[in-house]
């Protein structure tokens, strides 16, 4: 493993801290700033929103830069947020440390991807960025704990401490070990108009649709799955912890699994990690109410889920032909998702259709993804000839 890679996956650990650890902080961040719980609610949904606009602004604005050295300045940027949350005198500093921090988010790993993908041999490209997204798949698992943890020992600045020295270490790692030659020879200009041509590609398009539709679906389900657990499973509020990181470990599992199949196959193994997680949701759906299938059922939703994760992003950079732009369009296409399908989960919730109903409504905007990534296949193999 190329030490660069390592120094990003540390990245992808740091970033993806900050963004789940808040969530088992919130009581005490509410507390010592005397906001409402709702007021706290907006540092998550502030630091989404700002994930989806600054994956696309930052990296158009950085777009005639040496990659090495965006990937410096936005870990920089990462650690002055990060700072910023920590010593947090009040309630808008705390959310301006947020924002901040969450701007890096998707150019750093859109930048990140390619990066990473010119460290190796070009047949194990997706392989390499599973291995950045491994950082992510990890924090997913051991943020919220990780955060409760620090927070209740030595309070909740402690925590945004420790991720600051873990981005401090990431910016050594990258400028130390991230050779300036990482990017794949085959990159076009850097200009932005060059980048822009890159979305006239259909094969693009179809891409972020389908990762919009199959991060919405698994997250569309996510979203109120401690509800599925505790309202139909019959699990108690602190065996949700534990479940939780189930989900988790299929996330790491499913994203090794995947960058694997998408250097076999790519296409093929999207398709069949997106039709994995249509049945996983449905059958999950069906099965709630059996607390040992849940337990096997959340551990295989975490792994259909991100099984699709790096062949999706190889996939639209190669037909951008290698846009840096188009690379954060898919992090950005991701959170889009998310707050499509969490809403539409929430619509169905509402209309009293039970605790079931967001995994099947899951289920269908995934079923969608998968035809949309049929339908890109085919047309892909089309204009390449083969039958």
């Amino acid at each position: 493993m190329p030490p660069g890679l390592i120094a990003l996956a540390l990245g992808g650990f740091g970033i993806g801290l900050t963004e789940f650890l808040i969530a088992g902080l919130l009581p005490q961040v509410a507390s010592s700033f005397a906001a409402s719980e709702a007021a706290a609610g907006r540092l998550i949904s502030g630091y989404a929103l700002s994930v989806a606009v600054g994956a696309i602004a930052l990296t158009a604005a950085t777009a005639h830069l040496p990659r090495k050295q965006v990937l410096v300045g936005l870990v920089a940027l990462f650690v002055v947020g990060n700072l910023l949350s920590a010593v947090a005198p009040n309630y808008s500093v705390m959310m301006l440390g947020r924002v901040v921090a969450a701007l890096c988010h998707g150019s750093f790993f859109g930048i990140g991807s390619l990066v990473a993908r010119g460290l190796v041999a070009p047949e194990r490209k997706s392989r390499a960025v599973a291995v950045m997204f491994a950082g992510l798949t990890l924090a997913n698992v051991l943020g919220v704990p990780f955060g409760a943890l620090v927070g209740e020992r030595w309070g909740w600045r402690a925590a945004f401490w420790a991720v600051t020295a873990i981005g401090v270490l990431t910016l050594a790692g990258i400028a130390a070990l991230v050779p300036a030659s990482a990017a794949p020879a085959s990159i076009p200009p850097t200009d932005l108009r060059a980048q822009l041509r890159a979305f006239r590609s259909s094969q693009v398009w179809l891409t972020l649709a389908a990762t919009a539709l199959g991060y919405g679906g698994m997250f569309g389900a996510f979203s109120y799955i401690a509800y599925t657990f505790t309202e139909v499973g019959g699990f108690s509020a602190s065996e949700v912890a534990w479940l939780l990181m189930v989900y988790g470990v299929g996330l790491v599992v499913g994203n090794v699994l995947g960058g694997r199949a998408a250097d076999r196959d790519r296409d093929r193994a999207l398709i069949l990690a997106l039709l994995g997680l249509t049945v996983t949701l449905t059958v999950f759906g069906l099965l709630a109410a059996s607390a040992p299938a849940s337990v096997v059922l959340v551990f295989l939703m975490g792994l259909t889920g991100f099984a699709a994760v790096p062949g999706m992003i190889t996939r639209v950079t190669d037909h951008a032909h290698g846009a840096a732009l188009a690379a954060s369009a898919n992090v950005s296409a991701s959170n889009v998702g998310n707050a499509l399908g969490a809403w539409l989960g929430g619509l169905a919730l509402s209309a009293g259709l039970g605790y079931r109903a967001p995994l099947f409504v899951g289920a269908g905007i995934v079923a969608v993804a998968v035809a949309v990534m049929a339908v890109a296949a085919r047309t892909a193999r089309a204009i390449k000839g083969i039958p």
